[in-house]
């Protein structure tokens, strides 16, 4: 809760992360566009603040029109990273206890985006106003999408509407854990144990194919630590009693790698500093 993400990046191996860039406010539009430059990024590239959570002002930015109005909303500095168009998102949820040698995957959440269907009869604002999940979205969707709500949408075409794959956008939580296997676990432990002092998390991340997921080829966005959740238990129709089941054995592991950490030397954090961590978290979101 509340730590740096840009941190957390940096301790990824280059190769399986796209590139990211931290940027201190203030900045001005010009400055950030210097950034990208430098750093041979092009646009369209992701927006996300350097702390936060569910999705909150994470944003793909595509113009100079953009990054202007991010820059008038954004309170707290922020990273840039580059653009991923793999086609397939996954949350993967890594486990190893201090006393193993090894790890394992325990939860594969697959995501599907937002996205509407044309009919050919339709428009874009009646498709959205009929999906449930775009419908929560319609207060951000109909300023997005302004100039093109009145277009018909042809038949069988498909429109993303959200790129970014959290629930909270409206994307769908798909249970993939029929895709662990004993070589997934063994692509992700040789991974984890290039970032020091890693044990338990979850790896947000893109890639090709499941063939390329099961070997390691992926590119990482985010690591999640123990504010993290198995998110396959929010597959719609899974079972509330299986749901909560998965959360205790999700809970036990990590109160034994803590258990086992803090016998390696470890301290744990005390209710003070958890308290000032909580309070400062609680500062920024209400920015």
């Amino acid at each position: 809760m509340g730590e740096s993400k840009s941190a957390v990046l940096n301790l990824i191996p280059d190769s399986v992360k796209p590139k990211t860039v931290l940027i201190n406010l203030p900045a001005t539009t010009q400055s950030v566009l210097q950034t990208l430059d430098t750093n041979g990024l092009t646009l369209p590239v992701i927006f996300k603040p350097d702390v936060g959570e569910r999705g909150w002002m994470v944003r793909k930015i595509k113009s100079k029109e953009d990054i202007e109005q991010y820059l008038s909303e954004i309170k707290i500095d922020f990273i840039i990273q580059e653009f991923v168009s793999l086609p397939l998102e996954y949350g993967v949820f890594y486990v190893r206890f201090p006393s193993q040698a090894n790890g394992f995957v325990n939860s594969i959440t697959g995501k599907e985006f937002l996205s509407v269907t044309g009919d050919g009869n339709k428009t874009l604002q009646q498709l959205i106003l009929e999906k449930d999940r775009a419908k929560i979205q319609w207060e951000t969707l109909k300023q997005v999408y302004a100039v093109q709500l009145q277009d018909v949408i042809p038949q069988g075409k498909k429109i993303e509407l959200v790129s970014i794959g959290n629930h909270c956008l409206g994307t769908t939580f798909i249970n993939c854990n029929h895709l662990i296997t004993e070589k997934l676990s063994t692509s992700f432990d040789k991974i984890s144990k290039q970032i020091d002092g890693f044990y338990f998390g979850r790896f947000d991340l893109r890639c090709a194919s499941e063939a390329d997921l099961e070997s390691g080829n992926v590119k990482i966005m985010e690591l999640n630590g123990c504010g993290a959740e198995p998110a396959h238990i929010y597959h719609p129709g899974a079972s509330l009693f299986t749901g909560i089941g998965t959360i205790i054995t999700h809970w036990k592991n990590l109160y034994r790698v803590s258990k086992e950490n803090h016998k390696r030397g470890v301290p744990y954090l005390s209710f003070a500093e958890g308290k000032r961590i909580y309070n400062s978290f609680k500062k920024v979101k209400a920015l």
